[in-house]
């Protein structure tokens, strides 16, 4: 009888994070403690494509998320986006990592319900699932829509969580997993408005911000 085959499990949980934030660190950890991955890797964008620029080079932001994981070797900082001089497409990363850790590996693209959303303005949308599985965090406020594109390709390859260890790629699985309600955009409006950001993240990101004195108000 053949053996079933042990599969690294990597997950890739990309962001602006401006800045990370304990809502991001919270979930990467959970998802790390319930589906068993092998690494988690948080990837700052570097230019991005579905949003406006961060306004905070992704240097930076790469450093903040550092400083907020350090410590802790279930989460680790990917900077590949920022040695891509060039806007940052999963894909483009997804592809990368593959080449990388082989075709056996079980590569896992974390984005919330939000996002997802969103999927079908992605570069090459479709052929994310080639490379990678997709695990959509369930947000409240948000759901599917009835009909379209996403829908029916939602349909056609959800699957368990039990295929992220059993395949290296193709299942666009869902997930309701607690989630911190805190957002990057309180923290800038906070720190602008010189008020607290204490418990929102890490002490030592917060440190940073107030160091190298990032989202402040613009001087009148």
């Amino acid at each position: 009888m053949s053996q079933p085959v042990t599969r690294e499990k990597i997950a890739v949980f990309g962001g602006t994070f401006n800045p990370v934030h304990n809502g991001h660190l919270r979930l990467a950890l959970d998802l790390v403690q319930q589906l068993q991955f092998d690494q988690m890797r948080l990837v700052p964008c570097h230019i991005p494509t579905h949003r406006a620029d961060p306004g905070v080079a992704s240097e930076r932001r790469a450093q903040m998320v550092a400083l907020g994981i350090a410590g802790n070797t279930s989460l680790q900082m990917d900077d590949r986006e920022l040695r891509r001089d060039s806007a940052s497409y999963s894909l483009d990363t997804l592809m990368q990592l593959r080449a990388e850790r082989g075709p056996a590996c079980s590569l896992t693209l974390v984005m919330g319900l939000d996002t997802y959303l969103g999927l079908p303005k992605w570069y090459r949308w479709r052929e994310l699932l080639q490379y990678s599985h997709l695990l959509v965090v369930n947000r409240p406020g948000y759901q599917l829509p009835i009909a379209g594109e996403l829908i029916e390709f939602d349909r056609t390859y959800r699957a368990g969580p039990e295929l992220l260890a059993e395949q290296p790629a193709g299942a666009v699985v869902h997930l309701n997993i607690r989630a911190l309600d805190i957002s990057a955009t309180e923290i800038r409006t906070l720190t602008a408005a010189g008020l607290s950001t204490r418990f929102l993240l890490p002490e030592s990101v917060r440190n940073y911000i107030a160091e190298q004195q990032l989202y402040r108000a613009p001087d009148e």
